[in-house]
């Protein structure tokens, strides 16, 4: 009789189902909210803390547990930052080629734009930030992990060029996993070319406030993603050029375990100021007005 008091029931029977590395802790967003894993709860991938979906969904993607920040898409992102209606989209309709005739990249285009619903990695144009207009930029990691091809440095390079023709401060919102492979060279030279835009935008004596989040690495790095007049992060943002396993190996030492974190880079002097998602557009908003051009 006891026995069968104290018998473990089977309330629910979850399946082993891989996950990929690069979505690990990823939630996808639609444009006016991020869009959370199926089911009810979700596992934080920082503290392990099993979430409602419906809690992280209405804490902008942020576990309530440890504050770890969910990768959200650049659409979701720029429905938190920018004054509701103001943004206006430019170069939207520049699309990637096949320069090199690279195995396999045209498909890979087609599913990348049916997964991130945009057609390349970057969403630029312009919006008010509390009724204060600016140029924005906003990477989007769901396509082709916001790898920089052509096109991201045409857009990109565009939307400078916007800027300082119109004497705007410019914001750029990065996630990135580095230059593409599948264009090699052409996508190498949007460092410079980007770098040189932003180049002439500082000359005219405007703000560019680079925001990091996970993760910015290669050529991104390298390039703009650290040319801000302010760097900012969120918390826990991946924010380096070489893997850590690379640099390991090339140095044969251990590097600490905080390294090329957001907090690390903080702390060595390499960005400003990390911020939570909640406050990210106040914190704009009070840049802005503190550089406001009388």
């Amino acid at each position: 009789m006891l026995e069968g008091l104290l018998k473990k029931r089977t309330y629910i029977t979850v399946s082993s189902v891989p996950i990929k590395k690069e979505e690990k802790g990823k939630i996808k967003a639609s444009e006016v909210r991020p869009t959370i894993p199926d089911g009810m709860w979700c596992k934080c991938p920082d503290c392990g803390a099993i979430l409602y979906n419906e809690d992280v969904e209405k804490n902008l993607g942020v576990c309530n547990k440890c504050n770890y920040h969910f990768r959200i898409d650049g659409k979701y992102r720029l429905n938190l930052v920018a004054d509701e209606g103001t943004f206006e989209e430019f170069f939207g309709d520049i699309t990637s080629v096949d320069p090199l005739n690279f195995e396999g990249y045209k498909e890979k285009l087609t599913k990348a734009e049916e997964k991130a619903s945009i057609k390349e990695a970057v969403i630029t144009g312009t919006c008010q930030i509390d009724g204060k207009k600016v140029a924005i930029g906003v990477m989007d990691s769901n396509f082709m992990m916001g790898s920089m091809g052509t096109v991201v440095g045409e857009k990109i390079t565009r939307l400078i060029e916007l800027a300082t023709d119109e004497a705007l401060p410019l914001i750029i919102f990065t996630t990135s996993g580095g230059a593409r492979m599948q264009e090699g060279i052409f996508s190498l030279m949007q460092m410079a070319k980007i770098s040189g835009a932003l180049k002439r935008h500082s000359l005219k004596g405007l703000l560019y406030i680079a925001f990091l989040t996970d993760p910015t690495t290669g050529g991104v790095t390298a390039s703009f993603a650290m040319e801000g007049d302010i760097i900012l992060s969120e918390p826990g943002t991946l924010i380096g050029f070489a893997g850590r396993r690379v640099i390991e190996n090339t140095i044969n030492q251990e590097l600490p375990k905080n390294f090329q974190r957001a907090e690390f880079l903080l702390e060595k002097g390499f960005i400003d100021s990390i911020i939570n998602r909640k406050e990210l557009k106040e914190i704009l908003s009070k840049i802005l007005k503190l550089h406001e051009v009388k």
